[in-house]
């Protein structure tokens, strides 16, 4: 089984432009995404997917590889599309968030184990939520999970809802996860989840992944008890640096 990564980024971010050309710590948020990939051994290529010349001349000044894709996608996921559809040896396809500089190659590699089960079709991780902080944060999507290890559904309230208890007891009452936003797809599936329309619940929750469940598609859920990292914001880049230096 071949497997490609893909690091789709983007220039112009709304809350935090240029985000993936920002230094952290003598390098940028894009290499070190990249440079953390590149130690996951299952992956045969990473590749970066960007609609911007700096962004693409940066990775190839750093020895990294990066393509150009069209500036009108709507998602990550779109853009992985547009280069998967390029390489059409590979069998499943991995979107890596490029606002984690420090993701783990073990949370790769977790995503890759899912495809050794010929039904998955698409793959994500999750995590348990330990704080209330965590679990009522609308930024910060939940995952509703059945007994296949699959997603049932994913929302930006805490779901279930714990009749009978107050809210600040839910943790002690029920297991609940976080989405991490790292994907695995089936190469054949993300063409398809791609030319479907934007469904009622993905606008809802503003939750693209709500459309392949809605389009009855499956996402096979792995579990990870590492933290993630993620910068959205200018605000969450001088957290991570405090979180660093602290941690030094």
């Amino acid at each position: 089984m071949k497997i490609l990564g893909i690091i789709p980024a983007r220039y112009a971010s709304t809350r935090f432009p240029g985000k993936p050309l920002v230094d952290i710590l003598g390098k940028s948020m894009i290499r070190r995404v990249y440079e953390q990939s590149k130690k996951c051994a299952h992956l045969s290529e990473v590749i970066v997917a960007t609609d911007d010349e700096r962004i693409y001349k940066h990775v190839h000044d750093f020895g990294g590889s990066a393509v150009i894709t069209s500036p009108d996608h709507a998602s990550g996921t779109d853009r992985c599309a547009e280069v998967a559809v390029k390489h059409p040896q590979y069998d499943v396809v991995i979107n890596i968030q490029g606002d984690e500089p420090y993701i783990d190659p073990e949370q790769i590699s977790k995503l890759v184990f899912c495809f050794n089960d010929a039904a998955t079709q698409i793959a994500t991780l999750v995590k348990k939520i330990r704080s209330a902080e965590e679990l009522f944060n609308v930024n910060s999507p939940k995952v509703v999970i059945n007994n296949l290890s699959e997603a049932v559904y994913f929302s930006r309230s805490p779901l279930p809802h714990i009749r009978g208890q107050a809210p600040e007891n839910w943790l002690q009452q029920f297991t609940y996860f976080k989405h991490i936003g790292i994907y695995g797809y089936r190469a054949d599936v993300l063409q398809q989840i791609t030319k479907l329309p934007i469904s009622s619940l993905e606008k809802a929750e503003s939750l693209e992944q709500l459309r392949w469940i809605e389009n009855g598609y499956t996402i096979k859920i792995a579990e990870t008890e590492l933290e993630t990292f993620a910068v959205d914001t200018p605000e969450d880049l001088e957290k991570l640096k405090l979180h660093i230096s602290l941690a030094k």
